[in-house]
């Protein structure tokens, strides 16, 4: 009986083990392995082939401490399922999927590290050494991400609470389709027969939810086959451009050592705090919805650990020379539903972050073409603008519309101000050229400036508006009002600098001077009109 009683005993503790590893981690790991090895190529190519950014530097200097970055989070992430398990009994845990974030990764490489770089070699600094220095700023820019996301992790909630959310998914969901989903649309159709052959393997697999024969991973079969046409089609011109072989079998060794030198750029970093902050400031709002979606899914995570983490994760890829920042990604019930456990996260940690140090991440981005890994962010971009939509009130929909506009003007402004596009002579012309009005391209480059912060608050005040909340509207404008007023939003400088107004010279000084005068008039006419009785009628279509 006693023999009998133990086996009985042992059986049922052998039902309640944690399932760390099952069949599922294999399709989560290759889901998430790929968004963060597309991330990393995007990085990559915008420095090297938009901005002729040196590549030993990205590969040897940047990579490592971002994938280190990654390996944290990810290992923490994996401890953290296996704490949760072991609390609750659930064998089926899924931990919380850590990554590269997409929109401020493919952000900072087009409105920080980018310009930087330019800028640094119009000051006759020479190339290496402007390489360097941008790496510099690349890194303390995370490290200021990252204390700001440490602090924000606290009261991240009440943020949350306090801007609608058609102001916070909406600039976000402007990122997705300006500076995630253009670039990418544009390598697709230049190699239209692998682009578009990989994207659609995306759209039927992840789109359209269909299941590819023998279960197979719908990134991995977009990845393999897309790859397979480009080197085997590549060589008889049909495919499209120019037709490169295979990367050269060399792996970029590098240690991502802790290291001070992000002290060196921490001055320079300072003009980008309107772009960091925000982009800081978004991935912390998006953890507190990603925690909230484990929940529902089943897995209960304390918030504040799962943002700890993420910040934690960024400082360390920071002080490690990293230059992309990390966050929990969407979809951590997606992952669930794959069947995925924990094996995936720690798998994909060990996968990126290796690959960083032993430089075989490097080589795969060279060998996998971006038109092949681009719908993978077409996807993603998809995702953020579809959430957009959905996760807000339908009223509210102008007003996350309108919160995309801020993007698209700064990704006009990105293009017009290469130099490679635009004579730098032409575009100084354009910015002070007289006229009725301000010249259009000065106005480009103010919109576009502090497009994070414009696209939060443009949503959120006519959110509040649609709403009837008209003095809650008005503050909105009062406060961009303010921060037109110093540059920290709409700055006339073209590398988006802070000022002070009464320092600017010839036209340029109009900007501040004007924005300000009419979102305060816009202010007081919204204020005023809370008076009135048609104000306080009760909204149309009201959802209860």
């Amino acid at each position: 009986m006693f023999s009998v009683y133990l086996k009985d005993r042992t059986m049922n503790n052998d039902k309640k083990k944690y399932q760390w590893f099952v069949l599922g981690d294999w399709n989560g790991f290759f889901g998430l392995m790929f968004d963060n090895l597309t991330v990393l190529s995007f990085l990559a190519g915008i420095l090297i082939f938009v901005f002729q950014y040196p590549a030993d530097i990205v590969y040897t200097r940047m990579f490592p401490g971002t994938a280190f970055g990654v390996l944290f989070g990810d290992l923490i992430y994996t401890w953290m399922a296996f704490r949760l398990a072991k609390k609750t009994g659930n064998t089926k845990v899924t931990a919380m999927p850590l990554g590269l974030d997409t929109p401020s990764t493919i952000g900072i490489a087009l409105v920080v590290l980018g310009p930087a770089f330019i800028g640094l070699k119009a000051e006759g600094i020479p190339e290496r050494d402007a390489a360097m220095m941008t790496w510099y700023i690349g890194m303390a820019t995370m490290v200021f991400m990252g204390l700001v996301k440490v602090a924000f992790s606290f009261f991240g909630s009440w943020i949350q609470k306090i801007v609608p959310q058609a102001g916070l998914l909406g600039s976000l969901a402007g990122i997705g389709l300006g500076l995630i989903a253009m670039t990418p649309l544009i390598d697709i159709f230049g190699m239209p027969l692998v682009g578009l052959i990989s994207l659609g393997l995306i759209f039927y697999s992840l789109v359209a939810g269909i299941k590819l024969p023998f279960k197979i991973p719908g990134v991995l079969a977009s990845v393999v086959i897309g790859t397979v046409l480009y080197y085997v089609l590549g060589p008889s011109g049909i495919v499209g451009g120019t037709y490169v072989g295979p990367p050269p079998a060399e792996l970029h060794f590098s240690l991502p050592l802790p290291t001070l030198d992000f002290l060196k750029g921490l001055g320079p970093a300072l003009k980008y705090l309107p772009i960091a902050i925000p982009f800081g400031i978004l991935t912390v709002v998006g953890g507190i919805n990603v925690t909230e979606s484990a929940r529902v899914a089943g897995d209960d995570y304390k918030t504040r650990d799962i943002l700890l983490t993420e910040a934690l994760a960024t400082l360390v890829a920071g002080i490690c020379g990293g230059v992309a920042q990390s966050t929990p990604y969407i979809g951590q019930p997606a992952y669930k539903h794959m069947g995925s456990r924990s094996g995936y996260t720690l798998l994909t940690g060990i996968f990126i972050g290796l690959g960083g140090m032993l430089g075989y991440v490097s080589f795969i981005v060279e060998l996998i073409p971006r038109a092949v890994l681009a719908p993978i962010l077409i996807f993603v971009a998809f995702d953020i603008i579809a959430q957009s939509f959905q996760a807000c009130p339908a009223r509210h929909a102008p007003a996350v519309a309108f919160a995309f506009f801020p993007t698209i003007f700064r990704l006009l402004a990105i293009k017009l101000g290469n130099p490679d596009a635009v004579f730098p002579a032409t575009f100084n012309k354009l910015m002070t050229l007289p006229g009725k009005a301000l010249p259009e391209m000065l106005v480009i480059v103010a919109l576009g400036n502090g497009f994070i912060v414009t696209g939060m608050l443009w949503g959120a005040f006519l959110a509040e508006l649609i709403d009837r909340k008209l003095r809650s509207s008005a503050v909105y404008l009062v406060v961009l009002a303010v921060l037109a007023f110093f540059g920290i939003i709409h700055s006339a400088m073209p590398d988006g600098v802070m000022y002070l107004p009464w320092t600017l010279q010839g036209i340029a000084k109009q900007v501040p001077y004007q924005f300000t005068v009419a979102y305060l008039f816009l202010a007081a006419f919204f204020f005023f009109m809370s008076y009135t009785k048609e104000s306080r009628e009760p909204i149309r279509g009201m959802e209860h």
